[in-house]
Order: C-alpha cells, then structure tokens, then sequence
C-alpha cells in the first residue's frame, strides 16, 4: 500500500521517535509546518483503517505505532515509482538520479560497493 505524502510525514515521525500519541505527532509535525491537530489526528485514524498504524490505549491516551518498517515503505514506493515513472527500467532511474543531483564521494563509494556486491553474488543461473 502506497502512503499518501501526508501520511509517510506521520510515519517518518513514529519511525524516528518511536510510538507517540496523536498530540506528540502532531508537535513535531509542527517543526516543519503549520498542521492543525484535528488534521493530524483524521490523517492517523485513516492510517490506523488502512492498516499502516496500530493504536494501543494507555490510559486516556492512544498510543500509535507505525505498522510498516521504513525499508519496507521505501521498497515500496521505490518499486512503484520504478514501474510507474521509467517502466522498469532501473538504469534510468538510476541515471535520472545521478545525473540531477550532487553525490557525494562517499556515496558514489557506497554504490560502487553495492554494484560489486550485487554483481559478484552467484545467480540462480550459476548455481544451477
């Protein structure tokens, strides 16, 4: 399931600071932008229905947790939008991306090493 815009902002705050009530969220949503909290709560209910959130109670209080890790939204949305923006083609993506931002050496390293890595695994055809 692909989060809307508004709610990978929600689930990028429980990622980083862990499950929090509605309030918390909505304070460091604030840090950003200006979000009221009647919006900030309607947007976590619709998460909690789509399944992307689990409510647990404490109290008075609703205590929310992120029910997709941040990888697996990442995967996600990077398999979609790879399918959708280039076809599947992951050397434009690839090349659109390099060529339109600046990477660092260090992150040019981490790719060459990821390229090595990936390209020196045997495949299902060599262990066969």
């Amino acid at each position: 399931m692909k989060p809307t815009d508004a709610e990978l902002e929600v689930l990028h705050v429980l990622w980083t600071n862990g499950p929090q009530t509605v309030r918390q969220v909505n304070d460091e949503l604030n840090r950003q932008r200006e979000v009221g909290y009647t919006t900030t709560l309607k947007i976590m209910q619709i998460m909690q229905d789509k399944g992307l959130l689990t409510r647990t109670e404490e109290g008075k209080s609703h205590i929310y947790t992120a029910a997709l890790g941040e990888q697996e939204a990442q995967q996600t949305l990077v398999d979609r939008f790879l399918e959708t923006a280039f076809r599947g083609s992951a050397s434009q993506l690839v090349m659109q991306v390099l060529g339109r931002h600046k990477t660092s050496a260090d992150e040019l390293d981490e790719i060459k090493k990821l390229l090595n890595n990936r390209f020196n695994e045997p495949t299902d055809h060599d262990r066969n």
